[in-house]
């Protein structure tokens, strides 16, 4: 653990680095000596000071570690956006600087160095206007309540008795070091005022403890629906102690925990289906627990609707040709806040909405809070309330 530690501190430190000589290249060495030092030491401390505030969730429930961490996160988004944009940037100046060499007489780039170096600062000006803009956007969004995104699923030869049924999703929750049981209190009530006929929790409940947010999570003991509460894990639930979480929401939450399980419910006289199944990675730091759709219905009658709750979307993959009608899934939160609500798209085939896979409907939330940093641009957290319909 602690080569790891050192290893990505180091890396992190790498990156501040490339980022300070990028932001002090421009400005001269005999005018601004002190701040070209201030910005390079400034850097080099955040690279140091993030891994150290993030990596307190084992004391996750103390005040200077959550404070620590909201710090962290709060810094290491913005330095996120920075980094982003500041490549952006390069990568526009190297081109200008190819088409320089290939046509000086055509170049945009002015002659005159001086000039070129105010050039670039001022571009370095305008990035570093952009990373306060986009993060004071997506700061607020993170503060603003799920929206409720409405989805209507048609299935073939959907039963009567099903027609209308109403499922609602919630998923990467992440109670925490910065998201507490006021946060939860509010989840609550919209969710209860949805008056589902089933809940559905798709993972990324916690990050941190049982012990350490028992108090932060009670809240969720009152979701309530005729057909139940169910969840499966998510991978944060592996950093935290999957197998007292599992307990603790069976024991104290009243949640139906699926772990590559089934269980059948009635509805009105018609037989549902509802699996589900552990993170993918699960058995990476749980060996007792791993993803296994087909273990999860083995056993199962054919029923007249299939659910699978997976955390990742990816488990599609494996569940094909069991028959299931829907499968919910969270897990990339959309990429959270811009431009990573764009890288996303072109390293994940699933990223987020409904999606027809095969014979299968697919349904990926953006997640109902945020992970890391406090922001969400581009990427609104929600509550997906998903309404059963026979196809025309």
């Amino acid at each position: 653990m602690l080569l790891f530690f050192a290893a990505v501190t180091t890396l992190l430190c790498l990156l501040h680095v490339y980022l300070a000589m990028r932001i002090v290249s421009p400005l001269d060495k005999a005018m601004y000596p002190r701040a070209r030092r201030f910005i390079v030491g400034a850097f080099l401390a955040h690279g140091v000071f993030f891994p150290l505030a993030v990596g307190q969730m084992p004391r996750t429930g103390e005040p200077s570690a959550d404070l620590l961490q909201l710090v962290g996160w709060s810094t290491g988004g913005l330095f996120s956006l920075l980094f982003i944009l500041m490549v952006g940037k390069d990568l526009l100046w190297l081109g200008l600087r190819a088409w320089d060499t290939a046509a000086p007489s055509a170049s945009p780039l002015p002659e005159d160095p001086a000039r070129r170096a105010f050039l670039a600062t001022a571009l370095n000006a305008g990035v570093g206007a952009m990373t306060v803009g986009i993060g004071a956007a997506a700061t607020v969004g993170a503060r603003l309540r799920p929206v409720i995104e409405r989805i209507t699923v048609p299935i073939d030869g959907l039963a009567d008795a099903l027609v209308g049924l109403r499922i609602v999703q919630i998923s990467d929750i992440h109670v925490g070091p910065t998201i507490k049981g006021d946060a939860m209190e509010r989840l609550v009530a919209q969710v209860q005022a949805l008056k589902p006929d089933l809940i559905a929790v798709t993972g990324d409940l916690v990050d941190g403890s049982v012990a350490a947010l028992t108090p932060h999570v009670a809240p969720l003991a009152r979701l309530s629906a005729p057909l139940g509460t169910w969840f499966v894990t998510g991978n944060h639930e592996y950093y935290s102690g999957a197998l007292p979480w599992c307990a603790h929401c069976e024991d104290a939450l009243g949640m139906k925990v699926l772990v590559d399980t089934h269980e059948v419910v009635q509805h009105r006289g018609a037989q549902i289906v509802v699996a589900g199944v552990a993170d993918l990675r699960a058995q990476d730091l749980e060996p007792s627990h791993r993803s296994d759709p087909q273990a999860a219905f083995a056993g199962a009658p054919t029923g007249d609707f299939r659910l699978l709750l997976a955390h990742q979307p990816e488990s599609i993959v494996d569940a094909e040709g069991l028959g299931v009608h829907l499968q919910l899934s969270g897990h990339t939160h959309g990429g959270q806040y811009f431009p990573f609500t764009w890288l996303i798209r072109l390293v994940k085939k699933w990223s987020r909405g409904l999606h027809r896979v095969g014979s299968t409907w697919l349904y990926v939330n953006r997640g109902t809070t945020y992970w890391g940093p406090p922001m969400r641009l581009d990427s609104r957290q929600e509550i997906t309330v998903i309404e059963l319909a026979r196809t025309p």
